[in-house]
This record gives C-alpha cells, sequence and structure tokens, in this order.
C-alpha cells in the first residue's frame, strides 16, 4: 500500500469544516447529522487507496450482530479499518469503553466526535486529539489510512504470488495426472467412473480435459475449505467431495503423494490460512472466499470462468434484492420468506451469497423458522465444482454460526440448471444428489434469485469453449421470445441470461417472485423486442433498475454510462429485475423504471441500494409503446415514417416497404484468413486454410464412430480459424478448393478497401451478396447504402458502396442495394446497349431488376404529386 498523506489545506479538509461550520450555525450537533460529512471525508481518503467506505458495515462477533458506521474495505473485500461516530453530548472515552465491551474490534478503529477523535490500533490508543485543528485531523486521519497490519500485507501478498503460481502448480499436476492414468489402472478406473459420472450429471459432451480440471480445483482448494472454517468434515461428509476424494486415493495410490506436491505452496496457503484465522467475523470471512474464488479462477482456469461469467455481486445488490423480494411476498401475497410453503431458489448460486442473506432475513422475520427453511425449503444449484464447494461451507457454516449446530445443508444441488428443464430421469453424479435435485424438481417454487451467467459466447471457435445448447429450453424461447419479435439479428435471445428468465419465468408456474441481477441490453435493445412482449403477457408486475455501465459504447455516450457495479469484470451494462405473478393475472403487466445518473462512478451506483428496499426507490411507471418500454423522447410520427424493409418483404410477402431486399453485411469468421490488403497474399493464405480444413473434412469422414465435431477438429491458429458453420460442413463433407475467381473487392471498415475472398464456405455468412454483387461486373453498375444496425455500439453512420461491405463496416451492417440479380431464364440474355430497360445488365446469365419497391414508387409520386420520379430518385 502507497504511503497516505493529506494536508490541512487539501480540498477534503476544507469541505469537510465548511459542512461543520453550516451544522453548527444550523444547531445540527446529534450524530445524524454530523457524521455524514466525517463520512465524506473517509470515503474520499479511502478512494485515494483504492479503498472504500461501507457504511452501516454489518458485523457479527460471537454470534452476536453489531453494525459499524463505517469499515473501511480492501481491494479484496477484507476490513482495513473501522469508525464509529459520536455526537457532542457523548463523552468519547466512556462510549470506546462501551463499544469494545461488546465486542467491537480493536485493530484499527477510529472514534470521533465533532470535537474529538480517539485512534485504536492494535488494542491500544494510540492518538486522542481535539478536532478544532485541521493539523490534528490529518494527523490522525494519515496514522488511520498508513496503518499496517502484518496479516493484510501478508495477504495481499500471499494472494497475488497464489494467482501468479497456480498456472505453474496446475500444468504439473495435469502431467502428474495423465501419467498415472497410463500407467496405474486403478486410477484409470476411478477416473472413467467420475467422467461418466460428470457427463450424465452435466454435460454429456464434457471432455475429459474439463474432469482433470475438476480434480485439479480439488486438490488445490480442499485445504483452504478445511483450515479457513475449522472444518474437517466437509471432505467425509459433502456428496460431491466424497466422489472426487475416492479418484484422489486412487490417484495416491501408487507413487503420488498429495502433501509431498503441494510442499512448495505451504507458504502461501500459510498466508491465507492466516489472515483466516484473523477474521472473527463471519461476513467478512464469507468476502475473504469470495476473494480466494475470484483470485483462483484468474489464475487458473480463464476459459471456465468466461464460459460461465463468473463474477461475484456486490453485497449491497445482494442485500438490496433479498429485502424486496420480501417486501413483494408481503405486499403482494400477504406471504413472507420465512413462512412455511414459500420455497427459495438460486438457480446459479456461484458462492452462495443470496442463500446466505436469505438465511439472514429469515432470521431476523423469524427466527424459529430456520431450521425448517433450512432443511427443507431453501435451494440452490451450480455446475461448477470450486463454487459449488465454497457455496456449501459458506451456507452450512452460517447455519452453525446462527443455530449453534452443525447440520449438512441438503438444499445444494452440483447441477446445471438449465438441464433441468430437459426433463430427463437420470442419475445426477452420485445417488444423494440425484435426490435433491428430484426433491427440488417436486418443490413448488415461490422465489426465484440470483446473478445469471451474463456470458454471450466465445469469442473464438478455436477456443473450444461454446456455451451449451439445450434442446427443449432453446425450444421454449423460439416460441416465446422469437416468435413475437420483429428484428432481424435474434441471436441475442439465446445469451444465456436470457435464458435464465425463460426458465425462472416458467419454474415459478402460477405465482411467486423472479429477481434476478443480470446483463441490462433486454431493456431497450431491439433483438429484445419479442423478450419484453412475454414479460408483459406473462407477469403482473415488472421492476427494473438500470445501473447502466454499458463498457461496449464510446465516446459521450460511454461516458454517460459511468462505472460498471461488478468494477471491471464485466463489459455489460447492469439491472436489477423483479418480475411478480400472480394466479390470477391481467396481462400487461404494470412497468416500473428507475435509472441511475449519468457520469456516477460504481460505488456511487450501489449507494443507490445500499440498506434499501423496493419501496425506498423513486419508481417512474413506464406506458410501453408496443414492445418498446423507454419511449421518453420518442416522437409521435415515428409510426408513420415508411420503413426500409421488412422480412416479410424480404419473403416476397409483402410490398408495403422501400426495399424489397436487405442484407446485413458480410461475416467471414476468420478475417485474418479471408481479408487482405495484398491481393498474393490473400491467395497463398486461402490455399493455406482450405488445405487444413479439407484435410479434417477427409479424416470425419474416415472415423468411425463419430465423436463430437468439437473434440475431433484439430485447432490451430496458424492454420485455421474455426466457427460453428465451418464445423457443421466439416460434418457435412463438404470439400472446397481455392478458386481465384472469388478474391474479390471489399469495404471492410469505413474508408478501408481491401481484398476479400468471398466464398460459401470459407465465409460464415455470405447473405444475401449472390444476389446483390454476384461477379465483379457488377460492381461497375450496383450500389448499396450501409447504415448502422439499431441496437449497434457505434454511433451511426451511413455509406454508400459498390463493392461488397463487411459486417462491422458500421456495426451491424444493414446494406439496402439498388439493383438485385436473379439468374436469367434459359436462352434470355441482356446486352449493355439495352439501357432503357430495367432489365438492362452488365452481369452475363443474370436478369438486373430494381430493388424499390412498386408500392414505394407509388407512395412517392403522390406525396410529391410527381409521376416523373424513378426508383432510382428515391434510392439517391
Amino acid at each position: 500500500m502507497s504511503k497516505f498523506t493529506l494536508k490541512p489545506t487539501s480540498k477534503e479538509i476544507k469541505a469537510y469544516y465548511a459542512r461543520m461550520g453550516e451544522q453548527r450555525q444550523l444547531g445540527l450537533t446529534v450524530e445524524g447529522n454530523v457524521a455524514p460529512a466525517f463520512a465524506d471525508l473517509l470515503g474520499s481518503c479511502a478512494r485515494q487507496l483504492g479503498y472504500r467506505l461501507n457504511e452501516q458495515h454489518p458485523l457479527k462477533v460471537n454470534g452476536r450482530s453489531l453494525r459499524l458506521d463505517g469499515a473501511v474495505l480492501t481491494q479484496y473485500n477484507l476490513r482495513f479499518g473501522a469508525w464509529e461516530a459520536k455526537d457532542s453530548a457523548d463523552d468519547l472515552p466512556t462510549e470506546v469503553k462501551k463499544k469494545f465491551a461488546v465486542g467491537y474490534p480493536k485493530d484499527n478503529i477510529l472514534f470521533q466526535s465533532p470535537q474529538r477523535a480517539i485512534l485504536v490500533q492494535d488494542g491500544r490508543e494510540v492518538l486522542d486529539v481535539a478536532l478544532d485543528d485541521p493539523n490534528n485531523l490529518v494527523k490522525v486521519l494519515e496514522a488511520f489510512f498508513n496503518y499496517k497490519a502484518p496479516a493484510l500485507e501478508e495477504w495481499e501478498a500471499a494472494v497475488a504470488a497464489f494467482k501468479a503460481r497456480v498456472p505453474e502448480v496446475a500444468e504439473g499436476l495435469k502431467e502428474l495426472i495423465e501419467r498415472e492414468y497410463k500407467q496405474n489402472l486403478s486410477y484409470k478406473a476411478a477416473f472413467d467412473g467420475l467422467l461418466t459420472q460428470c457427463r450424465i450429471a452435466i454435460n454429456p459432451q464434457l471432455s475429459p480435459e474439463a474432469v482433470q480440471e475438476m480434480l485439479i480445483q480439488h486438490l488445490l482448494t480442499e485445504r483452504i475449505f478445511r483450515k479457513v472454517f475449522d472444518n474437517d468434515r466437509f471432505t467425509r461428509q459433502n456428496a460431491i467431495a466424497q466422489e472426487l476424494e475416492k479418484v484422489v486415493d486412487a490417484l495416491t495410490s501408487k507413487e503420488f503423494n498429495r502433501d509431498g506436491f503441494m510442499r512448495p505452496l505451504d507458504h502461501l496457503y500459510g498466508a491465507i490460512e492466516k489472515t483466516a484465522a484473523d477474521i472473527r467475523d463471519y461476513n467478512e470471512k464469507q468476502d475473504f472466499l469470495n476473494t480466494v474464488y475470484e483470485q483462483f479462477f484468474q489464475g487458473f482456469s480463464v476459459k471456465t470462468a468466461d464460459t460461465h461469467g463468473i463474477v461475484y455481486t456486490p453485497q449491497p445488490i445482494v442485500q438490496f434484492m433479498v429485502k424486496s423480494v420480501e417486501q413483494l411476498l408481503q405486499r403482494e401475497f400477504g406471504r413472507s420468506l420465512a413462512d412455511e410453503g414459500v420455497h427459495i431458489l438460486d438457480p446459479f448460486v456461484g458462492t452462495g451469497n443470496f442463500i446466505l442473506r436469505v438465511m439472514e432475513e429469515i432470521r431476523q422475520t423469524k427466527p424459529s423458522a430456520l431450521p425448517h427453511k433450512y432443511a427443507h425449503e431453501l435451494h440452490c444449484n451450480e455446475v461448477m465444482l470450486l463454487p459449488y464447494y465454497i457455496a456449501s461451507m459458506n451456507i452450512e457454516h452460517a447455519y452453525y454460526e446462527a443455530m449453534g449446530a452443525y447440520a449438512p445443508f441438503k438444499g445444494v444441488c452440483f447441477v446445471d440448471t438449465f438441464e433441468l428443464a430437459e426433463d430427463k430421469n437420470m442419475p445426477l453424479f452420485v445417488e444423494e444428489n440425484t435426490e435433491r435435485v428430484q426433491r427440488q424438481r417436486q418443490a413448488n417454487i415461490t422465489v426465484v434469485l440470483g446473478n445469471p451467467p451474463y456470458n454471450v459466447g466465445q469469442a473464438n471457435e478455436n477456443d473450444n469453449n461454446k456455451n451449451r445448447k439445450y434442446p427443449k429450453l432453446d425450444q421454449r424461447v423460439r416460441e416465446t421470445y422469437v416468435a413475437t419479435s420483429k428484428a432481424t439479428l435474434r441471436n441475442k435471445l439465446f445469451d444465456p441470461y436470457v435464458k435464465a428468465f425463460r426458465w425462472a419465468s416458467d419454474r415459478i408456474r402460477d405465482e411467486g417472485v423472479v429477481a434476478f441481477v443480470s446483463n441490462n441490453s433486454f431493456l431497450d435493445n431491439i433483438a429484445f423486442d419479442g423478450m419484453r412482449q412475454s414479460l408483459l403477457k406473462e407477469f403482473d408486475a415488472i421492476y427494473a433498475l438500470n445501473f447502466k455501465g454499458n463498457a461496449r459504447t464510446s465516446g459521450e455516450r460511454r461516458r454517460r454510462e459511468g462505472g460498471n457495479v461488478f468494477s471491471d469484470l464485466i463489459r455489460v451494462g447492469v439491472c436489477i429485475t423483479f418480475l411478480v405473478k400472480r394466479q390470477n393475472s391481467k396481462p400487461p403487466a404494470r412497468v416500473y423504471y428507475y435509472e441511475v445518473g449519468d457520469y456516477l462512478k460504481a460505488l456511487a451506483k450501489l449507494a443507490v441500494v445500499d440498506g434499501k428496499r423496493l419501496s425506498d426507490i423513486q419508481w417512474q411507471p413506464l406506458t410501453p409503446k408496443g414492445n418498446v418500454w423507454l419511449t421518453e423522447g420518442m416522437r409521435d410520427d415515428w409510426a408513420t415514417m415508411l420503413p426500409l424493409g421488412t422480412k416479410e418483404a424480404k419473403a416476397g410477402r409483402d410490398a408495403q416497404t422501400i426495399f424489397g431486399l436487405y442484407s446485413l453485411g458480410v461475416l467471414t469468421a476468420r478475417d485474418t484468413w479471408t481479408y487482405n490488403y495484398n491481393q498474393q497474399n490473400l491467395a497463398e493464405n486461402m490455399r493455406r486454410t482450405i488445405e487444413a480444413y479439407n484435410l479434417q473434412v477427409m479424416r470425419w469422414q474416415l472415423a468411425h464412430p463419430k465423436p463430437s465435431v468439437d473434440e475431433f477438429v484439430e485447432y490451430d491458429d496458424k492454420k485455421i480459424s474455426w466457427s460453428e458453420t465451418l464445423k457443421m460442413n466439416v460434418k457435412r463433407g463438404r470439400l472446397t478448393k481455392f478458386d481465384p475467381q472469388k478474391i474479390r473487392n471489399s469495404l471492410y471498415r469505413p474508408f478501408t478497401k481491401s481484398y476479400i475472398y468471398y466464398d460459401n464456405v470459407m465465409n460464415e455468412r455470405p447473405r444475401e451478396f449472390p444476389r446483390i454483387f454476384p461477379t465483379p461486373e457488377s460492381e461497375g453498375e450496383n450500389v448499396v447504402i450501409c447504415v448502422s444496425g439499431v441496437g449497434s455500439n457505434k454511433p451511426f453512420h451511413c455509406f454508400i458502396t459498390n463493392v461488397l461491405p463487411d459486417l462491422h463496416l458500421t456495426g451491424d451492417t444493414q446494406c439496402f442495394p439498388l439493383y438485385v440479380y436473379e439468374d436469367a431464364p434459359p436462352g434470355e440474355m441482356f446486352e449493355p446497349e439495352q439501357a432503357q430497360a430495367s432489365s438492362a445488365t452488365r452481369v452475363t446469365g443474370k436478369v438486373r431488376r430494381e430493388n424499390i419497391s412498386d408500392w414505394a414508387l407509388q407512395q412517392y409520386r403522390a406525396h410529391y404529386r410527381d409521376d416523373s420520379i424513378r426508383k432510382a430518385d428515391i434510392f439517391y
């Protein structure tokens, strides 16, 4: 930590004294009036060090719940220091004794009143100063923020070192595991059995490498769980840990010694365990484990983190959501989270934060209800091993802290939540886990809450790290969200977080509450118009709190989006959504909306919900227009404008548009190979990648039985860039050959021409351009207008070009051509001199027709009262 310095003349100090002077003039001297000024000062100082002030910070000491006026938290969510505020009438030394008597921390705590400050560090008083002198205020703040707890420093160093060493140690374990698989028959049998179990329970396409990764996670983290919670029962009693321990026993049955292999990491484990031992408060211990979790995945399993969207939900959001769900249950149904019969499910439990907060809410509402709820009516699912472990440990320990007796938590299932929508009856890992899943399936769920996966999909198919497809759940998305959508690009409706909304909407059946913190793109993106319509039909009330924070925008719009409440972990905007369904619902739903201010930083956004609940938010009722919710600023004449194009007109079913045909720009999915500024280099690149592709096709044709194509093809970025369509072409046995005639001109980016290899096999989406620019000759007579697609992150811009436009030319580029070309009837040819005919073309074997519709021509001629207007006039 860098040394903290402050001056009596700094703006923070001046602002504090100015504010205190105003309070004195108004006679406001009680704690509630004067504390906010000091809180602002502390918060400003904390931010200089990359720390943050959490006001009204909960603390649990020896089973007793306390609340600090403030806690300064490090970037790892560990408590750096504490603050207690008192008013002018309090005798500060007496108040200090009272606080210590009930268990307040003594490591680094600042007691403050308007006239005086007392700083206690490591159990002894180090400063007692009068605050009428700015120099004294600076002195006490510098001493507070320059405090160095040995355990904290050691912890931060250990986390950084652990994160750096994890890949190296994991690779060593991987090599050892692979060696033992070849020579240790008992381990081979145990591993194969585990792989079979995992494929049944998690994913039929799960690779052996993924199960190896699970074993490595278990080996690297099992000790942390035991030591942090001083709980040796975990690996003996947890159903999943037991199965993994059986495989580890087989692995270590000959040569491999677990303790010996891990010995080089002993000093890092020791630092982590020492820090954990110094943490007395369970909430802070939970934050500690969440940090270990995040740092572990960042160092060890980038692919896993990317696929599942691993992200830890900030506590103010978790608390706000749980309190708001409790309020909605009481207001809408006359029920409570603590009531018997109210089943609560977190389908993506992560490290257990939501279930933990639900347990705390139940204890506050009806303490006697917790044993029954814990045993029968709290449910959660997790599909990754490490967070499953942490959630199990967190929840079981929280129950132990609350009740003083240990009981295993049987409500947590090691299962893919989306797989439960497939209605398959099969063993799910082990018998106990299967029984838990069946019990959850039979439960009448009233509340679904949590943080769905935010990941959209792999950025590179060569990563072989794609999100799974779920036939029945995907079909539910198609028949609801997709079927009612008018958007052209609807692939976003299959994002995991959208599937989570679909799954949860079905799971609560007749009535209940869904509460998710998720990507906010569904609020206004045109691709989600069908989703918005379905939500209006299926629910009675919708509350959407938009935190904004989309880092994928640009310029002023990005600055207005402000910081992300999940820090730098994700780049999409964030929204908390509450959906209320009643048995006798009467659609459409009432929609309530709140949007945080522009330019706000993450902490300011979190302050909007910190310590609050639903009724504390100034909700704005919305009046949706069609499938559009956010209508502010929309002009009423939008509906009277002529559409440029529609899906119906494109399919030949409706001509009431300006253009009959339109198309997205060309998507190659392998720009490195298919684009080049040098024609010869492009030809050489394409010959190489086509050769590599054809080799995979021939290998596939010879393979028996046919494996998963994802696992079959060879991944080598120096030879080929894979995509979903190209893999499908492998399965179809579709060979191709290099053709120099397919090298065409392209407008790759604004004002940036390039050569493209335009081919139905080697381009992911050739789109409609065989009808727009079928040959190089067509570039001499046809042109297309290219505009930014609706919902693009790029600012709107427009180009006209006579060559093949790339999809990302203007941002999801929509292209409207002057002409389209069809195959000429047999024996019918058109020569260039037939210029007066609409079908005249220089393109051999094609009939050219104008793309402006006859209907549009009539509209323009009638509006301008001019029958001399031509279709080309409308286009230009």
